[in-house]
């Protein structure tokens, strides 16, 4: 579910970097939002990033 319908953006995993250089896996989450769009004339509920929300709603 925390993937991006549109785009495609989902979870990235890295390191946490101690001053000690320790280091120690984390999670880069994606702000994945339930959004209701226009698709070919009627309204449809779709999980979106934030950012392709905001792209989509400065297009209408």
């Amino acid at each position: 579910m925390a993937k991006c319908e549109r785009c495609g953006k989902a979870t990235r995993f890295g390191h946490n970097v101690s001053h000690s250089n320790v280091r120690t896996k984390r999670q880069f989450k994606p702000n994945i939002q339930r959004a209701t769009v226009l698709q070919d004339g009627r309204r449809v509920r779709k999980y979106l990033c934030a950012k392709c929300i905001k792209t989509l709603s400065r297009n209408e």
